[in-house]
């Protein structure tokens, strides 16, 4: 499941690659991309803060502030990030058969379209900052659910690569790891 493994500094970039299971389809082409220890970890407002100004100065808009939920779902016509501002929370990746990763204060996810993600349990007070690449702010919110309809693998095929890295721009870790990719 997981893969390559890049460090740079305290920042450490891994892989996690999931096939479709239980309704959820995930990426064929793609890997989702676990960023530890982007921004440290202390846990304030600041980090927030930091996170919406780094998503946005790199073309990725539609911030929001909150958690993340507690039932499998995807998006088909969007790529997401997600910056842990507070606390910390055990994500499911990929579907009830996917990758059970730690994350905290200072981490973030990139995840491709229809890369199902959950929330299995947080810190009081846990807080992620989410964002979307530009054009692609009206993102679909899917739940798991049995069957996957032709439509959403049409959606996930047909939705562009980013840009730009969230984090670092155009010349960032996600550009080189999907890189020819995307069928």
């Amino acid at each position: 499941m997981a893969g390559n493994e890049t460090t740079s500094k305290d920042l450490q970039l891994s892989e996690i690659r999931i096939p479709e299971n239980n309704g959820v389809p995930n990426n064929a082409n793609l890997p989702a991309l676990v960023y530890k220890n982007i921004l440290g970890s202390e846990d304030t407002d600041d980090l927030a803060e930091e996170f919406e100004k780094r998503f946005r100065d790199n073309g990725w808009g539609g911030c929001w502030r909150w958690g993340v939920y507690d039932f499998h779902h995807y998006h088909s016509k969007a790529y997401e990030v997600l910056g842990v501002a507070r606390g910390r929370a055990r994500l499911r990746i990929g579907g009830p058969d996917g990758e059970l990763i730690e994350v905290e204060a200072g981490d973030m996810l990139l995840l491709p379209p229809g890369t199902g993600h959950k929330n299995e349990g947080s810190s009081s007070g846990f807080q992620a900052v989410g964002a979307y690449p530009h054009g692609q702010e009206e993102y679909d919110m899917i739940r798991a659910r049995g069957e996957i309809r032709p439509e959403i693998r049409d959606n996930i095929a047909k939705t562009p690569v980013p840009a730009s890295d969230p984090f670092f721009g155009a010349k960032g870790p996600a550009l080189e790891h999907w890189q020819g990719r995307q069928s």
